[in-house]
């Protein structure tokens, strides 16, 4: 089953900044692509300032959503990695640590994408979307 069946894609970004935004994540920033890429509709962009943060991150997402009946496409990336990502087709969520961040700097490629204001936007997230 396709994520946008049970949550669209704008939804699991949402909630996926707000679980990274719990685990301490920085400079979370959700780019709303659609029109722009094929790829995907949303991307999540997440610094961790170690490899176990990002792995709390990517597991706290990757539980709530899976809860929610929204299950995983793909992973990229390992316990030992720098840089992982979460694949939902409609939202792909990555998580950095601030070197790879700066690296890549995936702001610069998708700058012009509109920002996807999710804190005001976590206020009126549907309870099927919040916390259980």
């Amino acid at each position: 089953m396709a994520s946008r069946d049970v949550l669209p894609g704008r939804e699991i970004a949402i909630f996926a900044a707000c679980e990274a935004d719990e685990k301490k994540g920085e400079g979370i920033l959700v780019y709303d692509l659609r029109g722009l890429s094929d790829v995907t509709d949303y991307f999540v962009l997440v610094t961790a300032q170690s490899k176990l943060q990002i792995r709390a991150i990517l597991n706290a997402i990757e539980k709530g959503l899976k809860d929610r009946g929204v299950y995983v496409l793909g992973q990229e990336g390992d316990a030992n990695s720098q840089w992982m990502l979460l694949d939902y087709a409609d939202c792909v969520i990555h998580v950095f640590s601030p070197e790879l961040r700066q690296y890549y700097n995936l702001e610069a490629l998708w700058g012009d994408a509109p920002r996807v204001d999710w804190q005001a936007s976590a206020t009126a997230r549907p309870a099927a979307a919040s916390r259980a």
